[in-house]
């Protein structure tokens, strides 16, 4: 395997590992080579570039990549409702269901949970993330949340990214117990969100397509969760019913096709997040853990 030079902490292995990119030659030549920057602006963070390989990755004949891809990545398939076989298309597996019992739901009553599957970063302020990719770049919160006055309010509470690669699971989850308002879509480009590219250029964040929803909540206050598009990301899908009350770790929607990002966003000191987490991204290093873990314990 090539050296990607990411580097995560796995928090159930207890080991610092590598990731392994999907399309890292790719990736890399549209970051750096300048040839692959004018492909990047020309084609790849189109939207219609990210519908029509959507479109390609859920056509019948892309089924015949699920099980090889399974092969090469080591996916758990015993955790899939489906067998590999039964995948119609390449986004049937990629936005596939789980068992139940495959991410459990932390019971704790005071637990807040990681809302995706990924490489997580976690800040105490949502000011500090700008540290974490490169210095001298400034985390833009308004630009991000579209919104002066909302981002004035969370700019001193707890943030965290949760990084989803294509091997992950792909659907996403509340992170709280709540009453959600509707997704609110701030429109724009799809860049990739790997930290390859977040260390070139942080505004990719607040430039990219984003949703933006809010849940009202009994001891947390007002509690926000963004879905963040990214280059091949063929469409972001919200599966819950706005206004109606939600429980903690209750699926939220899912992302076709490509990497993708969500960022939680808690009013001040409202919740302590797990320790681990912040170790890791002091040091700037993601912290690996699945949907439903415990993310963080809320503040009495």
């Amino acid at each position: 395997m090539v050296d990607s030079g990411i580097k995560f902490f796995n928090r159930y292995t207890g080991k610092v590992e590598t990731e392994e990119i999907y399309g890292e030659q790719w990736l890399r030549w549209i970051l750096f080579n300048p040839f692959g920057q004018i492909a990047l602006h020309a084609v790849a963070k189109r939207a219609w570039f990210s519908r029509w390989y959507g479109w390609r990755m859920s056509c019948a004949s892309s089924a015949s990549r699920v099980k090889p891809f399974i092969e090469q990545y080591k996916i758990a398939e015993a955790e899939h409702v489906k067998a590999a076989g039964e995948f119609t298309s390449f986004n049937d597996f990629f936005y596939r269901k789980l068992k139940p019992e495959a991410r459990p739901v932390d019971p704790a009553g005071d637990s807040v949970v990681f809302p995706a599957d990924g490489r997580h970063l976690g800040f105490a302020k949502a000011s500090e993330v700008e540290g974490v990719f490169v210095k001298g770049q400034h985390f833009e919160l308004p630009k991000l949340l579209g919104d002066k006055k909302l981002a004035k309010k969370f700019a001193d509470g707890a943030a965290v990214f949760s990084r989803l690669c294509p091997v992950d699971y792909h659907r996403f989850h509340f992170p709280v117990a709540g009453v959600p308002s509707e997704a609110r879509l701030i429109n724009g480009p799809l860049q990739s969100v790997n930290p390859l590219a977040l260390r070139d250029r942080l505004e990719i964040l607040w430039e990219n397509k984003r949703f933006i929803t809010e849940i009202e909540t009994e001891r947390l206050g007002k509690v926000l969760v963004l879905e963040i598009g990214a280059t091949n990301v063929g469409s972001v899908n919200h599966t819950f019913v706005p206004t109606r009350p939600v429980e903690k770790g209750e699926e939220k929607g899912y992302f076709a096709f490509g990497g993708s990002a969500t960022l939680t966003l808690f009013e001040p000191n409202r919740v302590k997040l797990a320790k681990d987490l912040l170790e890791q991204s002091a040091q700037q290093r993601e912290l690996y853990a699945k949907v439903g873990d415990g993310m963080g314990t809320i503040l009495s």
